[in-house]
């Protein structure tokens, strides 16, 4: 068995070196600038070895850490693999991300180098000196300049256990925390996908799947193209997900599977119906968080099950449930039940076993001799919080769920107060630290309010330092704190609503009362001092950042 994601991509390419790794549709390569077409697993392979010559003649080895800003490009894949040959580790960063962001990556992953577009350069830079960190950074066609010290763990043998990747959580209670994940953690989630079966079996050698979904996320990075590299699959990768043409995509690429949001299916289901609606080349969409009310009507209306899974970035295949196999109990927000090699509680608020039907916390680990098999190695100088997730011997997951009579889990809630925007998970926390800093802010607290098509949307309740005149007024206050917002954080994160109020609910050591918060949130869009700043909530491009600063 191959101990690092390297090894695993060169064993398949000696079986399968013809066919095609990857396909790059027309529609991603114009939004990206670069040649579309295949790229073929032996191509792949010469690639990522003159890739690995170069670096290690610049000095990078086992112990770097080296980010990777390029988007769901094809140059992600073949950087992260020759760094892997390595043993440097991957730090993938969200292009969305900025000036605060960007910062604080840089100093706590002590990134090395950051492969990244060339628009993006002075930002890392700029982000990397304000942490007071000495950062190489290169274009993915660019020679590697010189390590800026040398790799601290040199000399030490590469095995499953050697960091791979280091990919950062949303930071749903605070400050992004970030995920070691070694070798094993990539192997056996591919692994796991690959030997699964029922409705998401996978054939070797003949998989097209395709993926929307960002490689800063593990389920594109290590479900989707871990699942393809060890079954000789092709992985089709989109810039994003384009509603409007997702279906030509899907022909034009001849996808047999597909992975998903639970958004995608909700704003698919709003096209007018038509005789293209069936599509017999998918075999199953992967996925989680499809609206339990249209589960049925998008299967029936498209011809193929949308497979609802359940896992974390913390968890990865270590332990995933998905509903593969029949009945999946359509409609319900069921993910399955767990397989043998995963053990399961469900604890109420008291810590006692949850009764059938009764909701609580789910507890999860590997079953066998090592419990944290398949997981995350831990969270990157917080000792703390990694002891804290597995008290007890049991990861604490922090989501809501029940077991039903038949066995089938049924998601309920997110136990952590958290965000969740299209699939995207957002912390109030870090949100509010970077309103705190516009002049016109007093205190701020940001809370979650419905969102019919995105689940979630961000509201900012702020306590101006002078209350705005009138409605002009508070417009144009709004305006600037979200203009703000979008120079400092990931477009999804800014409020797409500002109300302005004389006070917070506060406890009597002056913290936001969050469930007093949460119940209010909902109360304000449409009322005389809430601005709706949803428009102003769009993902901005090099040249535009450009022109807005």
């Amino acid at each position: 068995m191959s101990a690092t994601v390297h090894q695993a991509f060169l064993d398949t390419a000696s079986r399968y070196g013809e066919l095609p790794f990857l396909c790059i549709l027309p529609e991603t390569a114009a939004a990206y600038g670069i040649a579309p077409g295949e790229l073929t697993y032996a191509s792949a392979a010469r690639a990522i070895e003159t890739l690995r010559a170069a670096y290690a003649r610049a000095g990078y080895g086992h112990g770097h850490r080296a980010g990777l800003l390029l988007e769901n490009r094809p140059a992600f894949f073949l950087h992260w693999l020759a760094l892997n040959a390595l043993g440097v580790s991957v730090v993938p960063i969200n292009p969305d991300l900025r000036a605060a962001e960007l910062e604080y990556l840089a100093g706590h992953s002590e990134i090395a180098l950051a492969v990244a577009l060339p628009e993006r350069h002075a930002d890392l830079l700029a982000a990397a000196t304000r942490a007071g960190r000495e950062l190489r950074v290169m274009g993915p066609d660019d020679a590697p300049p010189a390590a800026p010290f040398a790799a601290p763990l040199q000399g030490t043998p590469l095995s499953e256990l050697t960091e791979c990747a280091l990919l950062y959580t949303s930071g749903t209670t605070g400050r992004p925390k970030g995920c070691i994940l070694p070798n094993r953690y990539f192997l056996h989630a591919g692994g796991w996908y690959a030997r699964i079966g029922g409705l998401a079996a996978l054939r070797p050698g003949q998989e097209r799947m395709l993926t929307p979904l960002p490689l800063v996320h593990m389920n594109a990075m290590a479900y989707s193209a871990m699942a393809m590299v060890l079954t000789g699959g092709c992985l089709i990768p989109l810039d994003r997900f384009h509603p409007r043409t997702w279906w030509d995509s899907v022909r034009e690429s001849r996808a047999t599977v597909l992975h998903y949001l639970g958004v995608m299916p909700a704003i698919l289901m709003k096209a007018e119906p038509s005789g293209h609606d069936p599509q017999p080349a998918i075999r199953f969409g992967f996925g989680a968080g499809v609206d339990r009310k249209l589960h049925a009507p998008f299967e029936a209306r498209f011809g193929f099950p949308l497979l609802e899974a359940w896992a974390m970035t913390e968890t990865g295949a270590g332990a995933v449930v998905i509903a593969n196999h029949e009945p999946r109990h359509v409609g319900t927000s069921s993910f399955g039940s767990e397989e043998d090699d995963i053990d399961v509680r469900i604890v109420t608020d008291a810590g006692a076993p949850a009764a059938i039907g009764e909701p609580g916390e789910l507890l999860v680990r590997h079953a066998g001799d090592d419990p944290r098999y398949g997981f995350f190695a831990g969270y990157l100088k917080d000792e703390a919080a990694t002891s804290e997730a597995w008290e007890g011997g049991w990861f604490h997951t922090g989501d809501i769920v029940r077991r039903e009579a038949d066995g089938a889990l049924r998601f309920v809630d997110r136990k952590k107060n958290v965000i969740r925007r299209s699939g995207e998970n957002i912390s109030a926390v870090e949100v509010e630290s970077v309103l705190m800093q516009h002049p016109l802010v007093k205190a701020v607290a940001v809370a979650a309010v419905p969102d019919a098509v995105r689940g979630d949307e961000v509201l900012a309740c702020v306590v101006p330092e002078t209350l705005p005149a009138d409605a002009a007024a508070m417009a144009e206050a709004a305006r600037s704190i979200v203009e703000w917002s979008l120079d400092q954080l990931a477009y999804y994160k800014a409020p797409g609503y500002v109300a302005f109020v004389d006070s917070l609910p506060l406890t009597t050591t002056n913290k936001i009362q969050r469930g007093e918060m949460k119940a209010l949130a909902p109360t304000l869009p449409g009322t005389a001092r809430c601005v709706e700043t949803c428009h102003m909530k769009k993902k901005r491009t090099a040249s535009a950042e450009g022109t807005s600063r």
